[in-house]
């Protein structure tokens, strides 16, 4: 009997070793609508409310030596589907203004549905395109600018009238629509109520195991 009970707690404690948090192998825009934080967070002030959400090529971006362009080179990866950004852990890329802080910066934005974008810095609004509190554009009122791949966008969202994905303003996809109203800087520790497991394709497992599990 406690050969059996060892066994099966060996067994239980292998699964566990053998799997760990999942990384996003692939983007799936849909799941952002029951999304889950899976990092602790820190909230700070929402510097503007407005629900104007702008976008750029990631191809404007033409300086090899900017912080910008090393991240996106080395963490980000093209959603052939939507053109959207995103790192390993499904955080979609964005140009913030000095207000969010470093290339790298990770948050999550709460819209007045409910909806939790989770969002990295991976490029810098020009001081001379924000605000005085370097938080949004003045022209258009946008926090919020998606770096994207515009051709599969287009192909993905539709091609507007004026020639822009969505008329240029995401807010007018059904997603992405609402006012900004809760700002959470991202930490590095994980939140310890999100848990979620890799499935293994094969777990190897001694022999006997069954029988000992089964009594025998």
């Amino acid at each position: 009997m406690k050969k059996k009970l060892l066994l099966i707690v060996l067994v239980f404690s292998f699964v566990l070793l053998s799997t760990g948090f999942e990384k996003k192998e692939s983007f799936d825009l849909q799941s952002l609508y029951d999304y889950q934080k899976e990092y602790k967070t820190s909230e700070v002030a929402v510097c503007s409310v407005n629900r104007t959400k702008t976008y750029m090529d990631y191809r404007a971006i033409t300086n090899t030596a900017s912080l910008q362009y090393k991240y996106i080179a080395n963490h980000m990866t093209v959603d052939e589907n939507t053109g959207f950004l995103y790192d390993e852990d499904g955080f979609i890329g964005v140009a913030l203004g000095k207000y969010f802080g470093p290339i790298g910066t990770r948050y999550y934005f709460t819209l007045e549905t409910g909806v939790v974008l989770p969002l990295v810095k991976i490029e810098a609004k020009a001081i001379g395109d924000t605000d005085p509190g370097n938080c949004y554009n003045p022209a258009d009122g946008s926090v919020i600018e998606f770096v994207i791949d515009r051709h599969y966008a287009m192909d993905y969202f539709g091609n507007s009238s004026n020639g822009l994905v969505l008329n240029g303003n995401y807010n007018n996809y059904s997603l992405f629509q609402g006012r900004i109203a809760k700002i959470e800087l991202v930490l590095d520790e994980k939140n310890e109520d999100y848990v979620t497991y890799k499935t293994l394709d094969k777990l190897e497992l001694p022999e006997d195991v069954f029988r000992y599990a089964s009594g025998y």
